[in-house]
């Protein structure tokens, strides 16, 4: 058993190059996932979908238990959102035939994906484009999934109540369609919950989507911290620190 925990505390906390190629291929298969939730969240239930539910779950489950065994405190692991959220995920692949909208917050993995340290360190190291679009591309993901967690809980939570919302299409048409506050009015969730979530989802999907547009927009800086008084962001040609006047070295790609 200590040796199962150390190979895969190098594996998942390691700097060897298996390391990142075994964390870049948990990321492969997170997207991989993600693509097939949405694809079949569109589709009838069928065998083989079940199927494949089966199979991605207990590799999701895999994974989940290999955190839990390196975790220096397993427990402690269980007051993080990220925790819950797996389990949510496990509880979704392998209880399809219950659980069926809730296959939506799948996608939560890959926000959680990108945000731990070690394969955000590797991104900036081995993507250029990563680097120069790590504000964009984190925000679009934010963006995204929080469009498709709303789709899964209108779906979950109208289904069976209100006729306008017969499938996760039209899950996703409500939400689309509020958080851009179109608003055109052929659906609309009824009763006090229903303005709620139409409430929630016009607020914070709005914020999401002008903090992807802001990121887009705004002039490009780069993330270098100050060795003085730890300013993160700069421009690109900056020589000196903006708010302390230190010479800053910030390493680029040499292109023009």
């Amino acid at each position: 058993m200590t040796s199962l925990k150390a190979r895969l505390q190098a594996l998942y906390e390691g700097d060897t190059d298996q390391a990142h190629r075994f964390r870049y291929a948990l990321l492969a298969f997170d997207i991989a996932t993600i693509a097939f939730v949405i694809a079949t969240s569109f589709l009838p239930l069928s065998p083989w979908i079940v199927a494949l539910d089966g199979v991605l779950g207990l590799g999701v489950l895999a994974d989940f238990l290999g955190r839990l065994m390196i975790s220096r405190a397993p427990a402690r692991e269980f007051l993080r959102l990220s925790t819950w959220t797996d389990v949510v995920a496990i509880a979704s692949f392998l209880a399809p035939m219950f659980m069926e909208g809730v296959g939506f917050l799948r996608i939560l993995r890959t926000l959680r994906l990108l945000r731990t340290y070690q394969l955000l360190e590797r991104l900036r190291h081995d993507s250029a484009f990563f680097r120069r679009n790590e504000e964009a591309v984190l925000a679009a993901t934010n963006l995204v999934v929080f469009v498709f967690v709303m789709t899964g809980v209108v779906y979950v939570t109208q289904h069976r109540t209100n006729p306008a919302i017969g499938s996760p299409v039209d899950a996703l048409y409500f939400t689309v369609t509020s958080l851009t506050t179109t608003g055109y009015g052929d659906i609309t969730l009824p009763g006090t919950s229903g303005r709620l979530i139409s409430v929630f989802v016009m607020i914070c999907g709005v914020t999401l989507f002008f903090r992807l547009a802001q990121v887009v927009f705004r002039p490009y800086k780069v993330r270098f911290p100050c060795p003085t008084c730890g300013l993160q962001r700069h421009e690109p040609d900056a020589v000196h620190c903006k708010a302390c006047g230190t010479t800053l070295n910030i390493p680029d790609d040499g292109a023009d």
